[in-house]
């Protein structure tokens, strides 16, 4: 069913990933591997970074999935020196691992929530730990609902246990029922996969909609099938805007 199609009327609450989706988290963490690239004795271009940071930060998440989030970036970034073949400072590990707050919000994020708190509980399910998130909530200018995070559940996304305790809090919390939810999010691994698996109705906010050549999405050979499909959650703000006033 697409976006267009639904009865915005059903959903009570969205729940958010929020990094890659409201959090500029590739920006953020190329510029939080500025000083250990420029130990490096050859270029590495973002792209190579940005890939090879995702594939090891998402072994480690499955390996340690109790480990707190900013413990886990310095984990992370140790294990690309290594790869990399990069003598590091243990202090340069730790410095990453305390990078979430310097990573940038969308710039459409701050006004798009505003929005959409107005018609929806807002709710966030992230994989990262409370203090680094309430450093990052200041960018948006919002108050969610409620937050669940890593560090609360004891395990990364895409575990479905995450999933399983954002229900079971929400219908506790809030009175919430998960055909009541609408998942916003950017990844098809972390959210979509996962949310597609237990019957989630969700939204992809691409931001790599329409990017071609070296850093485009890599397109998986058949779509998710979620409610729609957005290059910015501006785009996905105005969509109801205009779905409410037909109502």
């Amino acid at each position: 069913m697409r976006i267009t199609d639904m009865d915005f009327t059903r959903f009570k609450a969205l729940t958010f990933d929020v990094y890659g989706t409201l959090i500029d988290w590739e920006t953020g963490i190329w510029n939080a591997l500025q000083p250990l690239l420029s130990l490096a004795n050859r270029e590495i271009s973002r792209d190579e970074a940005l890939e090879t940071y995702g594939e090891i930060e998402t072994r480690q998440e499955a390996e340690t999935p109790s480990l707190h989030y900013r413990t886990l970036l310095a984990t992370v970034h140790a294990r690309l020196a290594r790869h990399w073949g990069i003598t590091a400072q243990a202090d340069l590990h730790e410095r990453f691992g305390t990078s979430v707050p310097d990573w940038p919000a969308f710039p459409d994020s701050r006004e798009a929530l505003a929005y959409l708190k107005q018609h929806f509980r807002l709710v966030v399910l992230s994989n990262v730990d409370n203090q680094s998130f309430a450093a990052s909530n200041r960018k948006l200018g919002v108050s969610f609902d409620a937050v669940y995070t890593a560090e609360d559940i004891g395990s990364y996304k895409p575990d479905p246990g995450n999933f399983r305790f954002l229900f079971d809090r929400l219908k506790q919390d809030l009175g919430i029922q998960q055909d009541e939810v609408l998942h916003v999010a950017q990844s098809l691994f972390h959210d979509h996969a996962p949310a597609e698996s237990i019957g989630l109705a969700s939204v992809w906010i691409d931001r790599r909609f329409g990017v071609e050549g070296p850093g485009a999405t890599k397109r998986p050979l058949a779509q998710p099938k979620v409610g729609g499909h957005f290059p910015t959650l501006a785009e996905f703000a105005a969509m109801h805007r205009a779905a409410d006033k037909k109502h």
